[in-house]
């Protein structure tokens, strides 16, 4: 991992760039740095890997953290601090660089990288709501848990010459008796939504989504919204809002932010009331 020290102000900034920043977009990065070392004392960090970057910001000492990466550079941080239990005590600034923004702008962060490097120095503190799961997963924007689908889709459409092998392979090898194949088979998903303990839709209401979304505006609520399966007229959404969120049913996945999380049978999310400290523009 490289270091690079600079001196400017008596503002103190440990620069962290993610590798895939500097792979995707290298005059970003260098933008970046110049106008963060013109601005403030800083310690640039270039690690190589999630170790790396990790040791980084366990090292940060008195400085304060400033991740230059996407979403999962983000997530990798904020992940990290909630874990050793340094969220509360650290003001986190993010300058968005790399191929998935998606989360860096719901959060309010500017993806121009002189206007994002700016917030750095100029902007000020925000008190975010954040989701912490049973398993201490984090969620900042939005949880969905979708449909059911058939198990090797994602798969095929992420490598569509999967689909030219398996068929010369299916046209070369004998099929095997229809007892022995049994192939997972799209359909709605069946699970239990309660919101604080009170049940919102139960299993035998076929589902076509659930999403969960920390409150834009703090209080430490979580908005639920439960699309439930219609046919003929679109049925209306189940809204609530509540601390807790928990989701039972058989095996489902759910995307966060910039990954996705299971499969599992129950997932409980409670609302963290203002755990994340972000740099914002003024």
């Amino acid at each position: 991992m490289a270091e690079v020290a600079t001196s400017a102000t008596s503002d103190q900034l440990l620069v962290v760039i993610d590798p895939v920043a500097r792979k995707t977009d290298g005059e970003s990065v260098r933008i970046v740095k110049d106008v963060l070392s013109a601005g403030a004392a800083t310690k640039v960090c270039l690690p190589e890997d999630p170790e790396e970057f990790a040791r980084a910001l366990a090292r940060r000492g008195s400085r304060r953290p400033v991740v230059v990466g996407d979403d999962r550079a983000l997530m990798r941080a904020v992940v990290q601090l909630h874990r050793q239990r340094e969220l509360a005590e650290c003001v986190l600034s993010v300058v968005p660089v790399g191929p998935a923004l998606g989360v860096a702008r719901a959060l309010g962060l500017p993806t121009g990288a002189v206007a994002a490097a700016r917030a750095v120095l100029d902007g000020a503190e925000r008190r975010l709501d954040m989701l912490v799961d049973d398993s201490d997963g984090v969620v900042l924007g939005a949880l969905r848990i979708p449909a059911l689908v058939a198990r090797e889709e994602p798969v095929e459409a992420a490598r569509p010459w999967l689909r030219t092998c398996q068929s010369l392979v299916r046209t070369l090898v004998p099929a095997r008796p229809a007892r022995e194949s049994a192939p997972a088979v799209p359909g709605p998903s069946r699970l239990r939504v309660e919101v604080d303990g009170v049940t919102l839709v139960d299993l035998d209401q076929p589902l076509e989504a659930v999403s969960v979304t920390p409150g834009s505006g703090g209080g430490g609520l979580a908005s639920v919204e439960v699309r439930r399966l219609s046919v003929g007229a679109e049925a209306s959404p189940l809204l609530a809002t509540g601390r807790t969120v928990t989701v039972t049913g058989a095996d489902f996945r759910y995307r966060a932010d910039a990954g996705v999380g299971g499969p599992v049978r129950r997932r409980t999310w409670t609302v963290r009331e203002g755990a994340l400290r972000l740099t914002v523009p003024r």
